[in-house]
Formats: C-alpha cells, structure tokens, sequence
C-alpha cells in the first residue's frame, strides 16, 4: 500500500475530552446564584473551560421572559422572582435538583436544540437506571412519567454560552406546584422519583444525573470547589 493510501485509511487521532468543573453549591438562596450564573457568562472567554453547578435552592417561583403573572395563582409568603430564561413559571426547593450547565455551545459544536434534546435524555437516562420510564412531550420541553412532569427546563444562551438549566423532582414536598400553573399549562401534573419510589434523598442522584449529562456532551468532569459570591 502507498503512502496515499494509507493515509486514506489512517484513523482519526482521539481527542480528549474537554474538562468541566462540577461545583456542587448544596442549599442557596435563588438570586445570588442567578446573578453568579450572569457574571461568570458575561466574564467567559473561549478558552474558559465549562461548569457544571449542582444547587438545592430555597423555596420561590421563578417566571421565564415570555412569563405571564397569571400563571401564579396564590404564591402565599414564596417570593416570585421574574428572571433572564425561556419558559413561563415554575417552583424550586427543597428536594429538588437544579442543574446549571455552563457550556460553550459553540466550542462543542451543539445546536440549541440539541441541547435541549441531550439534557432531556440526561434526566430520562437518570430515571431509566432507577426502572422509571419517563418520556418527551410535544410542544412541551422537559420530562414526563405517566404525563406528570418530572423534569423541567428554562435556559437561556448568551454569545453561544448556557446558563439557567434543569429542576429534577427528587424528594420534595410537591404542594407548591398548586400554587401556580406549571410552566404555563393549567392543571399539569407534577410527580417526584421519590413517590415513583425512587430515593429519599438527592445525593444518589446527583452523580448519575452528573454521568449522564457528561456522556451527553462528551465531557471530563472534575470536581471543584463551590464559587464564592
């Protein structure tokens, strides 16, 4: 065989799988990690490497751009924050995962709704190794079992750049969400992994949610410290 041709059937080198520091942030308030998110974004290069940041936020209801105030109902004493993301209105708290992906999604070369689409199958795949079928909804971003939703979405990207992220119901008290009009739509359903008699707690959770959204993007995640803000 020639030289030419050998070049002609030489495989591609291997390339590395880019880092992504995984920051798990345990229980904060939602502003200040919101306006962190902002910052550590706008301050970004091309040579900044990704993040990943886990929170368990405190009880508040959070209404996307596009959000309408009519979707909350009776918020009682839970602050309603209008914040920088797509999507209408949810609740975070305690019990539930909030993921923030921090990506370049141009230096990854994925498409927006790729990504949406990856991190959709992140949270199917985490259901799936605890025997939960759960599924996509047309029109409707975010993750479902039996037609209650599970997961949800609202993102926001900036000069290619993710911020905002996932909820995952894990273990929490659910009430809350009767309080509003889930991400916009009346009389949605919304379930747990702990009454589909998943775990009573987050932290097993955490490193397969973790896992799966790395095979997703193809990512190196290395544990860092939590930012300080």
């Amino acid at each position: 065989m020639d030289a030419l041709s050998e070049a002609a059937v030489a495989p591609e080198p291997l390339r590395a799988a880019p880092p992504a520091q995984l920051r798990d942030l345990g229980r904060r308030a939602y502003e200040p990690v919101w306006h962190a998110m902002q910052a550590f974004t706008d301050a970004r290069t091309a040579d900044t490497a990704d993040e990943l940041w886990l929170v368990e936020h405190d009880p508040v209801f959070t209404l996307g751009q596009a959000g309408k105030d009519e979707h909350v109902l009776f918020p009682g004493g839970i602050p309603v924050i209008h914040v920088d993301r797509g999507g209408q209105v949810t609740y975070h708290g305690p019990g539930q995962i909030v993921l923030y992906p921090l990506l370049d999604l141009k230096r990854l070369k994925v498409g927006v709704k790729d990504y949406v689409h990856r991190i959709e199958q992140a949270m199917i795949d985490t259901l799936d190794d605890w025997n939960i079928h759960a599924e996509r909804r047309d029109g409707a971003p975010g993750v479902y079992v039996n037609g209650a939703k599970i997961g949800a979405l609202g993102i926001r990207v900036r000069r290619g750049c993710t911020f905002h992220g996932l909820a995952f119901n894990i273990a929490m008290d659910l009430e809350p969400f009767r309080r509003i009009n889930p991400c916009g739509f009346q009389g949605l359903q919304v379930t747990s992994m702990l009454d589909l008699g998943g775990p009573s707690g987050l932290e097993p959770v955490k490193p397969v949610l973790i896992g799966h959204v790395a095979r997703q993007f193809g990512l190196a995640v290395e544990t860092a410290p939590p930012p300080t803000f």
